[in-house]
Protein backbone atom coordinates (compact mmCIF):
# COMPACT_ATOMS: atom_id res chain seq x y z
CA UNK A 1 0.00 0.00 0.00
CA UNK A 2 1.58 3.46 -0.93
CA UNK A 3 1.69 6.09 0.96
CA UNK A 4 1.40 9.48 -0.59
CA UNK A 5 -0.02 13.27 0.09
CA UNK A 6 -2.79 14.84 -1.26
CA UNK A 7 -0.41 17.05 -3.36
CA UNK A 8 2.04 14.04 -4.76
CA UNK A 9 -1.40 12.33 -6.13
CA UNK A 10 -3.99 13.04 -9.03
CA UNK A 11 -6.08 10.18 -7.60
CA UNK A 12 -10.18 10.74 -7.50
CA UNK A 13 -11.94 8.87 -5.63
CA UNK A 14 -13.95 5.63 -7.28
CA UNK A 15 -16.93 3.63 -6.87
CA UNK A 16 -14.66 1.29 -6.29
CA UNK A 17 -13.21 2.57 -3.01
CA UNK A 18 -17.05 3.93 -2.09
CA UNK A 19 -18.81 0.84 -2.42
CA UNK A 20 -15.45 -0.80 -0.08
CA UNK A 21 -16.47 2.28 2.54
CA UNK A 22 -20.02 1.79 2.41
CA UNK A 23 -19.27 -2.51 3.14
CA UNK A 24 -17.20 -0.76 5.51
CA UNK A 25 -19.72 0.98 7.59
CA UNK A 26 -22.16 -2.15 7.27
CA UNK A 27 -20.31 -4.38 9.36
CA UNK A 28 -21.67 -2.23 12.14
CA UNK A 29 -25.39 -0.65 11.24
CA UNK A 30 -26.45 -3.56 9.63
CA UNK A 31 -25.03 -6.80 11.10
CA UNK A 32 -23.35 -6.10 14.50
CA UNK A 33 -26.37 -3.92 15.66
CA UNK A 34 -28.59 -6.51 14.12
CA UNK A 35 -28.25 -8.65 17.68
CA UNK A 36 -31.39 -5.81 19.01
CA UNK A 37 -34.08 -8.04 17.62
CA UNK A 38 -32.36 -11.46 18.21
CA UNK A 39 -31.67 -11.65 22.28
CA UNK A 40 -34.55 -14.61 23.05
CA UNK A 41 -32.74 -16.39 20.06
CA UNK A 42 -29.40 -15.98 21.64
CA UNK A 43 -30.35 -16.64 25.27
CA UNK A 44 -32.42 -19.70 24.03
CA UNK A 45 -28.99 -21.02 22.46
CA UNK A 46 -25.70 -20.23 24.50
CA UNK A 47 -25.23 -20.46 28.23
CA UNK A 48 -25.90 -16.62 29.33
CA UNK A 49 -27.88 -14.81 31.33
CA UNK A 50 -30.73 -12.32 30.03
CA UNK A 51 -28.72 -9.07 32.15
CA UNK A 52 -25.41 -10.20 30.85
CA UNK A 53 -26.95 -10.74 27.16
CA UNK A 54 -28.53 -6.79 27.47
CA UNK A 55 -24.84 -5.63 28.33
CA UNK A 56 -23.47 -7.19 24.98
CA UNK A 57 -26.16 -5.74 22.90
CA UNK A 58 -24.68 -2.02 24.40
CA UNK A 59 -21.26 -2.96 24.73
CA UNK A 60 -20.34 -2.38 20.84
CA UNK A 61 -21.84 1.16 20.56
CA UNK A 62 -20.37 1.94 23.93
CA UNK A 63 -16.60 1.30 23.16
CA UNK A 64 -17.18 2.71 19.34
CA UNK A 65 -18.30 6.03 20.88
CA UNK A 66 -15.09 5.77 23.76
CA UNK A 67 -12.50 5.17 21.55
CA UNK A 68 -13.99 6.43 17.76
CA UNK A 69 -12.19 10.02 18.79
CA UNK A 70 -8.60 8.39 19.18
CA UNK A 71 -9.47 6.30 16.34
CA UNK A 72 -10.11 9.20 14.18
CA UNK A 73 -6.25 10.65 15.31
CA UNK A 74 -4.72 7.64 14.43
CA UNK A 75 -6.49 7.57 11.28
CA UNK A 76 -4.73 10.99 10.48
CA UNK A 77 -1.14 9.96 11.99
CA UNK A 78 -0.97 6.49 10.72
CA UNK A 79 -3.38 6.70 7.46
CA UNK A 80 -6.85 6.82 6.52
CA UNK A 81 -6.93 3.77 4.95
CA UNK A 82 -4.55 1.85 7.06
CA UNK A 83 -6.96 2.49 9.89
CA UNK A 84 -10.32 1.19 7.83
CA UNK A 85 -8.69 -1.95 6.92
CA UNK A 86 -7.29 -2.72 10.59
CA UNK A 87 -10.79 -2.01 11.48
CA UNK A 88 -12.03 -4.13 8.97
CA UNK A 89 -9.59 -7.11 10.44
CA UNK A 90 -11.19 -6.18 13.79
CA UNK A 91 -14.60 -6.85 12.61
CA UNK A 92 -13.61 -10.43 10.94
CA UNK A 93 -12.69 -11.61 14.63
CA UNK A 94 -15.35 -9.98 16.34
CA UNK A 95 -17.64 -11.48 14.24
CA UNK A 96 -15.94 -15.21 14.49
CA UNK A 97 -16.25 -14.85 18.03
CA UNK A 98 -19.74 -14.76 17.77
CA UNK A 99 -20.12 -17.28 15.56
CA UNK A 100 -18.17 -19.62 17.66
CA UNK A 101 -19.50 -18.40 21.18
CA UNK A 102 -20.98 -20.57 23.57
CA UNK A 103 -20.99 -18.74 26.59
CA UNK A 104 -20.63 -14.82 27.74
CA UNK A 105 -17.09 -14.41 27.34
CA UNK A 106 -16.84 -14.95 23.80
CA UNK A 107 -19.69 -13.11 22.96
CA UNK A 108 -18.74 -10.02 25.62
CA UNK A 109 -15.29 -10.03 23.66
CA UNK A 110 -16.80 -10.28 20.22
CA UNK A 111 -19.04 -7.20 21.02
CA UNK A 112 -16.28 -5.38 22.44
CA UNK A 113 -14.15 -6.04 19.25
CA UNK A 114 -16.71 -5.07 17.12
CA UNK A 115 -17.27 -1.86 18.89
CA UNK A 116 -13.58 -1.22 18.31
CA UNK A 117 -13.84 -1.64 14.69
CA UNK A 118 -16.43 0.68 14.38
CA UNK A 119 -14.23 3.08 16.16
CA UNK A 120 -11.70 2.61 13.79
CA UNK A 121 -13.77 2.17 10.66
CA UNK A 122 -16.25 5.67 11.03
CA UNK A 123 -13.87 8.24 11.41
CA UNK A 124 -11.19 7.10 8.81
CA UNK A 125 -14.01 6.52 6.18
CA UNK A 126 -15.42 9.68 6.75
CA UNK A 127 -11.86 11.25 6.31
CA UNK A 128 -11.25 9.46 2.85
CA UNK A 129 -14.06 10.57 1.75
CA UNK A 130 -13.27 14.12 2.32
CA UNK A 131 -9.27 13.77 0.94
CA UNK A 132 -10.54 11.91 -2.04
CA UNK A 133 -13.69 13.36 -2.99
CA UNK A 134 -14.39 17.14 -4.12
CA UNK A 135 -17.28 18.92 -4.34
CA UNK A 136 -20.80 17.25 -5.51
CA UNK A 137 -18.89 14.01 -5.75
CA UNK A 138 -17.96 14.29 -2.09
CA UNK A 139 -21.68 15.36 -1.19
CA UNK A 140 -22.84 12.09 -2.84
CA UNK A 141 -20.17 9.85 -1.46
CA UNK A 142 -21.42 11.28 2.03
CA UNK A 143 -25.00 10.05 0.66
CA UNK A 144 -23.93 7.12 0.27
CA UNK A 145 -21.71 6.55 3.51
CA UNK A 146 -24.76 7.77 5.19
CA UNK A 147 -26.91 5.02 3.67
CA UNK A 148 -24.85 2.55 4.85
CA UNK A 149 -24.93 3.87 8.65
CA UNK A 150 -28.88 4.79 9.00
CA UNK A 151 -29.87 2.65 6.59
CA UNK A 152 -28.25 -0.06 7.75
CA UNK A 153 -29.68 0.64 11.42
CA UNK A 154 -33.25 0.80 9.42
CA UNK A 155 -32.56 -2.46 8.02
CA UNK A 156 -30.37 -4.20 10.98
CA UNK A 157 -34.22 -5.75 12.73
CA UNK A 158 -35.48 -6.82 9.65
CA UNK A 159 -32.48 -8.96 8.95
CA UNK A 160 -31.65 -10.27 12.24
CA UNK A 161 -34.84 -11.58 12.29
CA UNK A 162 -34.80 -12.80 8.88
CA UNK A 163 -31.36 -14.64 9.42
CA UNK A 164 -32.00 -15.87 12.75
CA UNK A 165 -35.75 -17.31 11.75
CA UNK A 166 -34.40 -19.06 8.34
CA UNK A 167 -30.72 -19.87 8.84
CA UNK A 168 -30.08 -19.37 12.96
CA UNK A 169 -28.67 -16.44 14.42
CA UNK A 170 -24.65 -17.20 14.05
CA UNK A 171 -25.21 -16.80 10.22
CA UNK A 172 -25.40 -13.11 10.65
CA UNK A 173 -22.33 -12.56 11.94
CA UNK A 174 -20.77 -15.25 8.54
CA UNK A 175 -22.53 -12.85 6.33
CA UNK A 176 -20.51 -9.82 8.55
CA UNK A 177 -17.54 -11.81 7.59
CA UNK A 178 -17.98 -12.14 3.92
CA UNK A 179 -19.02 -8.22 3.89
CA UNK A 180 -15.68 -7.21 5.79
CA UNK A 181 -13.46 -9.55 3.13
CA UNK A 182 -15.15 -7.67 0.02
CA UNK A 183 -14.37 -4.17 1.72
CA UNK A 184 -11.07 -5.21 2.46
CA UNK A 185 -10.45 -6.33 -1.34
CA UNK A 186 -12.23 -2.90 -2.53
CA UNK A 187 -10.05 -0.75 -0.67
CA UNK A 188 -6.83 -2.13 -0.47
CA UNK A 189 -4.46 -0.65 -2.47
CA UNK A 190 -6.53 3.06 -1.90
CA UNK A 191 -3.46 5.76 -1.92
CA UNK A 192 -2.53 6.37 1.50
CA UNK A 193 -3.58 9.86 3.37
CA UNK A 194 -2.74 11.45 6.44
CA UNK A 195 -2.06 14.68 7.97
CA UNK A 196 1.20 16.36 7.99
CA UNK A 197 0.92 18.13 11.22
CA UNK A 198 -0.77 15.22 13.10
CA UNK A 199 2.22 12.98 12.60
CA UNK A 200 4.04 15.17 15.23
CA UNK A 201 1.51 14.47 17.70
CA UNK A 202 1.62 12.06 20.89
CA UNK A 203 -1.58 10.16 21.75
CA UNK A 204 -3.33 11.54 24.86
CA UNK A 205 -2.90 8.61 26.76
CA UNK A 206 -4.62 10.03 30.12
CA UNK A 207 -7.16 12.24 28.38
CA UNK A 208 -8.27 8.80 26.46
CA UNK A 209 -8.19 7.11 29.75
CA UNK A 210 -10.28 9.57 31.56
CA UNK A 211 -12.61 9.61 28.99
CA UNK A 212 -13.27 6.00 28.94
CA UNK A 213 -13.63 6.05 32.67
CA UNK A 214 -15.93 9.01 32.52
CA UNK A 215 -18.67 7.23 29.80
CA UNK A 216 -18.13 3.82 31.15
CA UNK A 217 -19.29 4.86 34.64
CA UNK A 218 -21.86 7.06 33.29
CA UNK A 219 -23.33 4.32 31.26
CA UNK A 220 -23.48 1.91 34.62
CA UNK A 221 -25.19 4.88 36.34
CA UNK A 222 -28.06 4.79 34.20
CA UNK A 223 -28.28 1.08 33.27
CA UNK A 224 -27.97 0.16 36.75
CA UNK A 225 -29.16 2.78 38.96
CA UNK A 226 -33.04 1.48 39.08
CA UNK A 227 -31.58 -2.02 39.81
CA UNK A 228 -29.23 -0.53 42.55
CA UNK A 229 -31.13 2.28 43.45
CA UNK A 230 -30.58 6.09 42.28
CA UNK A 231 -29.54 7.40 46.33
CA UNK A 232 -27.36 3.82 47.10
CA UNK A 233 -24.29 4.26 47.81
CA UNK A 234 -23.03 2.21 44.59
CA UNK A 235 -25.24 4.01 42.62
CA UNK A 236 -23.45 7.85 43.67
CA UNK A 237 -20.25 6.24 43.05
CA UNK A 238 -20.70 5.72 40.14
CA UNK A 239 -22.21 9.01 39.38
CA UNK A 240 -19.39 11.07 41.54
CA UNK A 241 -16.56 9.02 39.73
CA UNK A 242 -18.03 10.02 36.41
CA UNK A 243 -18.07 13.64 37.12
CA UNK A 244 -14.46 13.34 38.47
CA UNK A 245 -13.31 11.45 35.53
CA UNK A 246 -15.07 14.05 32.61
CA UNK A 247 -13.89 16.78 35.14
CA UNK A 248 -10.18 15.91 34.22
CA UNK A 249 -10.49 15.39 30.94
CA UNK A 250 -12.18 18.96 29.94
CA UNK A 251 -9.64 20.59 32.29
CA UNK A 252 -6.62 18.40 30.74
CA UNK A 253 -7.92 18.69 27.17
CA UNK A 254 -8.04 22.20 27.31
CA UNK A 255 -4.79 22.50 28.94
CA UNK A 256 -3.30 20.30 26.24
CA UNK A 257 -4.87 22.74 22.95
CA UNK A 258 -4.33 20.63 19.83
CA UNK A 259 -2.41 17.96 21.60
CA UNK A 260 -5.74 16.66 23.22
CA UNK A 261 -7.47 13.75 22.75
CA UNK A 262 -10.61 16.38 21.53
CA UNK A 263 -9.30 19.44 20.73
CA UNK A 264 -11.81 21.80 22.06
CA UNK A 265 -11.03 24.58 19.62
CA UNK A 266 -13.19 22.66 17.08
CA UNK A 267 -16.09 23.61 18.95
CA UNK A 268 -15.62 27.59 18.00
CA UNK A 269 -17.50 26.56 14.97
CA UNK A 270 -20.92 27.18 15.74
CA UNK A 271 -22.31 25.10 12.61
CA UNK A 272 -19.63 22.13 13.53
CA UNK A 273 -20.74 22.46 17.32
CA UNK A 274 -24.69 22.55 15.90
CA UNK A 275 -23.69 19.17 13.94
CA UNK A 276 -22.04 17.05 16.56
CA UNK A 277 -24.69 18.00 19.33
CA UNK A 278 -27.63 17.68 17.39
CA UNK A 279 -26.34 14.51 15.82
CA UNK A 280 -25.98 12.76 19.43
CA UNK A 281 -30.23 14.26 20.08
CA UNK A 282 -31.35 12.17 17.37
CA UNK A 283 -29.55 9.44 17.75
CA UNK A 284 -30.59 9.21 21.30
CA UNK A 285 -33.95 8.59 19.92
CA UNK A 286 -32.57 5.50 18.32
CA UNK A 287 -34.24 4.33 21.59
CA UNK A 288 -37.68 4.30 20.50
CA UNK A 289 -36.78 1.32 18.08
CA UNK A 290 -36.11 -0.75 21.21
CA UNK A 291 -39.20 0.60 23.49
CA UNK A 292 -41.37 -0.14 20.46
CA UNK A 293 -39.76 -3.57 20.10
CA UNK A 294 -40.20 -4.42 23.69
CA UNK A 295 -43.66 -3.35 24.28
CA UNK A 296 -44.96 -5.00 20.57
CA UNK A 297 -43.45 -8.15 21.24
CA UNK A 298 -44.60 -8.61 24.89
CA UNK A 299 -47.45 -6.22 25.00
CA UNK A 300 -49.35 -7.14 21.62
CA UNK A 301 -47.50 -10.39 21.23
CA UNK A 302 -46.05 -9.75 17.63
CA UNK A 303 -43.06 -12.53 17.27
CA UNK A 304 -39.25 -10.87 16.73
CA UNK A 305 -39.55 -11.37 12.67
CA UNK A 306 -43.32 -9.56 12.72
CA UNK A 307 -41.72 -6.94 14.56
CA UNK A 308 -38.98 -6.72 12.31
CA UNK A 309 -41.42 -6.35 9.18
CA UNK A 310 -42.68 -3.25 11.19
CA UNK A 311 -39.69 -1.18 10.49
CA UNK A 312 -39.38 -1.57 6.66
CA UNK A 313 -41.41 1.81 5.92
CA UNK A 314 -38.50 3.24 8.32
CA UNK A 315 -35.72 1.47 5.88
CA UNK A 316 -37.43 2.62 2.58
CA UNK A 317 -37.85 6.22 3.66
CA UNK A 318 -34.58 6.67 5.38
CA UNK A 319 -32.68 5.73 1.96
CA UNK A 320 -35.24 7.75 -0.17
CA UNK A 321 -34.85 10.73 1.59
CA UNK A 322 -30.66 10.37 2.32
CA UNK A 323 -30.53 11.51 -1.31
CA UNK A 324 -33.39 14.31 -0.66
CA UNK A 325 -31.51 15.43 1.62
CA UNK A 326 -28.41 16.50 0.04
CA UNK A 327 -30.50 18.09 -2.73
CA UNK A 328 -32.12 20.17 -0.07
CA UNK A 329 -28.37 20.68 1.52
CA UNK A 330 -27.61 22.22 -2.04
CA UNK A 331 -30.54 24.25 -2.45
CA UNK A 332 -31.29 25.47 1.19
CA UNK A 333 -28.11 24.78 3.41
CA UNK A 334 -28.24 22.81 6.11
CA UNK A 335 -30.52 24.73 8.35
CA UNK A 336 -33.36 24.10 7.37
CA UNK A 337 -33.43 19.84 6.92
CA UNK A 338 -31.56 19.72 9.78
CA UNK A 339 -34.72 21.59 11.87
CA UNK A 340 -37.40 19.97 10.05
CA UNK A 341 -36.20 16.08 10.05
CA UNK A 342 -35.83 15.67 13.18
CA UNK A 343 -39.40 17.46 13.38
CA UNK A 344 -40.68 14.69 11.33
CA UNK A 345 -39.48 12.35 13.24
CA UNK A 346 -40.53 13.83 16.58
CA UNK A 347 -44.40 13.48 15.06
CA UNK A 348 -43.53 9.87 14.29
CA UNK A 349 -42.55 8.94 17.88
CA UNK A 350 -45.06 10.63 19.45
CA UNK A 351 -48.00 8.72 17.31
CA UNK A 352 -45.62 5.69 18.64
CA UNK A 353 -46.47 6.49 21.95
CA UNK A 354 -50.19 5.95 21.73
CA UNK A 355 -49.89 2.80 23.07
CA UNK A 356 -53.45 2.69 24.50
CA UNK A 357 -54.85 2.24 20.74
CA UNK A 358 -56.27 -1.42 20.06
CA UNK A 359 -53.88 -3.56 18.67
CA UNK A 360 -54.78 -3.23 15.03
CA UNK A 361 -55.28 0.21 14.60
CA UNK A 362 -51.64 0.34 16.82
CA UNK A 363 -49.65 -1.68 14.48
CA UNK A 364 -50.77 0.42 11.51
CA UNK A 365 -50.12 3.87 13.25
CA UNK A 366 -46.60 2.10 14.72
CA UNK A 367 -45.52 0.83 10.58
CA UNK A 368 -46.91 4.42 9.47
CA UNK A 369 -44.95 6.37 12.47
CA UNK A 370 -41.65 4.03 11.18
CA UNK A 371 -42.32 5.89 7.83
CA UNK A 372 -42.49 9.41 9.31
CA UNK A 373 -38.92 8.57 11.60
CA UNK A 374 -37.40 7.05 8.60
CA UNK A 375 -38.66 10.27 6.57
CA UNK A 376 -36.95 12.71 9.28
CA UNK A 377 -33.78 10.76 9.85
CA UNK A 378 -33.02 10.84 6.07
CA UNK A 379 -33.72 14.61 5.55
CA UNK A 380 -31.65 15.26 8.75
CA UNK A 381 -28.60 12.54 7.56
CA UNK A 382 -26.63 13.85 4.75
CA UNK A 383 -27.09 18.22 5.76
CA UNK A 384 -25.43 17.18 9.42
CA UNK A 385 -22.77 14.76 8.06
CA UNK A 386 -21.56 17.08 5.17
CA UNK A 387 -21.65 20.08 7.73
CA UNK A 388 -19.47 18.47 10.18
CA UNK A 389 -17.32 16.90 7.67
CA UNK A 390 -16.36 20.38 5.87
CA UNK A 391 -16.88 22.24 8.78
CA UNK A 392 -13.34 20.95 10.12
CA UNK A 393 -9.78 21.90 9.18
CA UNK A 394 -8.24 19.48 7.03
CA UNK A 395 -5.43 18.48 9.50
CA UNK A 396 -8.21 17.76 11.42
CA UNK A 397 -10.49 15.69 10.00
CA UNK A 398 -10.05 12.91 11.08
CA UNK A 399 -10.26 13.99 14.79
CA UNK A 400 -13.77 15.90 13.58
CA UNK A 401 -15.10 12.67 12.50
CA UNK A 402 -14.58 10.91 15.22
CA UNK A 403 -16.02 12.73 17.69
CA UNK A 404 -18.81 13.30 15.57
CA UNK A 405 -19.22 9.73 15.30
CA UNK A 406 -18.72 9.52 18.72
CA UNK A 407 -21.67 11.36 18.73
CA UNK A 408 -23.65 9.10 16.76
CA UNK A 409 -22.50 5.68 19.41
CA UNK A 410 -23.07 7.64 22.60
CA UNK A 411 -25.82 9.33 21.57
CA UNK A 412 -27.34 6.12 20.37
CA UNK A 413 -25.54 4.20 23.56
CA UNK A 414 -27.38 6.41 26.64
CA UNK A 415 -30.24 6.83 24.54
CA UNK A 416 -31.41 3.55 24.68
CA UNK A 417 -29.93 3.49 28.42
CA UNK A 418 -31.75 6.14 29.12
CA UNK A 419 -35.09 4.78 27.57
CA UNK A 420 -34.69 1.68 29.19
CA UNK A 421 -34.41 3.01 32.62
CA UNK A 422 -37.48 5.20 32.25
CA UNK A 423 -39.62 2.34 30.79
CA UNK A 424 -38.14 0.27 33.88
CA UNK A 425 -38.79 2.82 36.24
CA UNK A 426 -42.64 3.98 34.99
CA UNK A 427 -43.24 -0.66 35.09
CA UNK A 428 -45.16 -0.55 38.04
CA UNK A 429 -47.90 2.42 36.46
CA UNK A 430 -48.16 -0.72 33.55
CA UNK A 431 -46.80 -1.94 30.43
CA UNK A 432 -48.58 0.26 27.92
CA UNK A 433 -47.96 3.60 30.15
CA UNK A 434 -44.03 2.87 30.51
CA UNK A 435 -43.32 2.67 26.91
CA UNK A 436 -45.45 5.85 26.86
CA UNK A 437 -43.19 7.81 29.05
CA UNK A 438 -40.12 6.53 27.46
CA UNK A 439 -41.23 7.60 24.19
CA UNK A 440 -41.92 10.78 25.17
CA UNK A 441 -38.67 11.25 26.47
CA UNK A 442 -37.15 10.29 23.20
CA UNK A 443 -39.94 13.13 21.65
CA UNK A 444 -38.06 15.52 23.81
CA UNK A 445 -34.09 14.58 22.34
CA UNK A 446 -35.76 15.61 19.07
CA UNK A 447 -37.08 18.63 20.37
CA UNK A 448 -33.56 19.45 21.41
CA UNK A 449 -32.05 18.78 18.20
CA UNK A 450 -34.22 21.27 16.48
CA UNK A 451 -33.61 23.93 19.28
CA UNK A 452 -29.86 23.35 18.73
CA UNK A 453 -30.00 23.70 14.48
CA UNK A 454 -32.15 26.38 14.88
CA UNK A 455 -30.08 28.73 17.26
CA UNK A 456 -26.32 27.54 16.08
CA UNK A 457 -26.80 26.84 12.50
CA UNK A 458 -26.32 29.97 10.10
CA UNK A 459 -29.56 31.05 8.27
CA UNK A 460 -27.88 31.63 5.26
CA UNK A 461 -27.46 28.91 2.09
CA UNK A 462 -24.06 27.14 2.50
CA UNK A 463 -21.86 26.63 -0.61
Amino acid sequence: MSTVTLSETQYVGTDRLLAGIVLSVLTFWLFAQSVINVVPVVKNSIDISLETLTLAVSLSALFSGCFVVASGGLADKFGRVRLTLIGLALSMVGSALLVVSQGPLLFLTGRVIQGLSAACIMPATLALIKTWYEGRARQRAISFWVIGSWGGSGLCSFVGGAIATGLGWRWIFVFSIAASFAAFWLIRGTPESRSATAVQHKMDLSGLLSLVAALVLFNLFISKGHHWGWTSGLSLTMLTGAIVAMTFFVRSGMRKKEAALIDFALFKNRAYSAAVLSNLMLNGAIGTMMITSIWLQQGRHLSPFQTGMMTLGYLVTVLLMIRVGEKLLQRYGARLPMMGGPAIAMTGIFLISCTFLDTWTYIVTVFFSNVLFGLGLGCYATPSTDTAVTSAPENKVGVASGIYKMGSSLGGAFGLAMTASLYALFLPYGMAKAAQYALWFNCMLCLGAIAVSALMLPRRRQS
